[in-house]
Order: structure tokens, then C-alpha cells, then sequence
């Protein structure tokens, strides 16, 4: 059974940091490049990063250019974004997804495992 959790939410004020984690099981994680994605409340679910098998690639989202990374440890199964000067619409859920073929990292519809979400408050 494939599971993604994401864990590290939390409230934090404007120009903080959080780290976000993604622990991955029931797949083989280097066959699998991975995304983040935010859904805020009354909007769409939005691409935030994504990275491919290695790690040696990785694309942002223009609003968190420069102030997002993210990164994966494909031996410990887990997949990291590290969010740093946030703001307040920064505020969302964040969702860790696998993706297993060859399809836009941008795109939701190309993603075949989703975890549960963590919220993220970024307070002005």
C-alpha cells in the first residue's frame, strides 16, 4: 500500500521558515519523481515544486522562486520543502504527490499518489 505523509506544518509569522517533510512507503521512491503542491482556502489546488529521480532537477512555481527548495533522500524516503521568507499568502494546505511517468510536473492529472496534506499559517 502506498502512503505519502506530509508532516511539519504549522503557524509561523511573515519572514519565517518552515520545513516540510514527505515520508514515502510502499513504492520504489527513485522510480518516482516527486511534487508539492498548495491548495489555499477557496482556490484550485496550485504546483509549488517539483523534482525528478536523482534530485539533480528540480522547478518552482514563480511565486516561490528563490524561496522554496525542494529536496529528496530517495534512502531515507522522504522528500523535503524548505520554505523559507514566507508570507501570509503562502497560507495553504501542502501536498506531497508521486508521479511515476514521464507527464508535466506542473499538472495535477499526471500524479498517481497524493498524501493527506499539512497546513501551513503564515501570519502578517
Amino acid at each position: 500500500q502506498v502512503q505519502l505523509v506530509e508532516s511539519g506544518g504549522g503557524l509561523v509569522q511573515a519572514g519565517g521558515s518552515l520545513r516540510l517533510s514527505c515520508a514515502v512507503s510502499g513504492l520504489t521512491m527513485d522510480k518516482y519523481r516527486m511534487g508539492w503542491f498548495r491548495q489555499a482556502p477557496g482556490r484550485e489546488r496550485d504546483f509549488v515544486a517539483g523534482i525528478n529521480w536523482s534530485g539533480s532537477y528540480t522547478y518552482y512555481a514563480d511565486s516561490v522562486q528563490g524561496r522554496f527548495t525542494i529536496s529528496r533522500d530517495n534512502a531515507k524516503n522522504l522528500v523535503y520543502l524548505q520554505m523559507n521568507s514566507l508570507k501570509p499568502e503562502d497560507t495553504a494546505v501542502y501536498y506531497c504527490a508521486a508521479i511515476s511517468g514521464f507527464g508535466d510536473l506542473r499538472s495535477m492529472a499526471a500524479y498517481n499518489f497524493w498524501g493527506q496534506g499539512t497546513r501551513v499559517t503564515v501570519s502578517s
